[in-house]
């Protein structure tokens, strides 16, 4: 019983990185979310405009659309990474615990479900970045 007791105890201490690393996650769910929902917004506004709007104008308005669909799949899949991440993350403490409750090896299922999460917040943070330049280009591209 002492055995099991120092083996959480020790799994306990080990899973504050991944507790500070899921706060990490959620931070950045949250700024995507508001980008996110910046985008949608600015998709309604350039669509109410489009229905008003006729010739050169509404032809530049139209050009903005496919960026901004295009912006919003780079954000919707940079939060589908950062969430797959975030689950995965919590199976390895998850998996961490299991292992010193029921005296199983599971250190190569958990440092592999950490090293996914590890990729899949890489692409998630990638995805971000690229959304980000593609608002920073489309910005500098259309105040001519």
């Amino acid at each position: 019983m002492e055995s099991h007791l120092t083996d959480i105890t020790r799994v306990i201490q080990l899973s504050v990185a991944p507790a500070f690393l899921l706060v990490a996650m959620g931070t950045l769910i949250t700024i995507l979310s508001t980008r996110l929902g910046r985008i949608v917004d600015r998709r309604r506004v350039v669509q109410d405009r489009l229905d008003t709007l006729t010739g050169a104008s509404a032809a530049e308005q139209q050009q903005e659309m496919p960026l901004l669909i295009r912006r919003g799949n780079l954000i919707y899949f940079a939060i589908l990474f950062a969430v797959f991440g975030a689950l995965l993350v919590c199976l390895v403490v998850a998996g961490a615990f299991l292992g010193a409750l029921l005296s199983v090896e599971l250190a190569q299922v958990v440092a592999g479900l950490f090293v996914l999460a590890m990729v899949s917040m890489v692409a998630a943070w990638s995805l971000f970045l690229s959304e980000v330049y593609l608002a920073v280009w489309a910005g500098t591209h259309n105040r001519r």
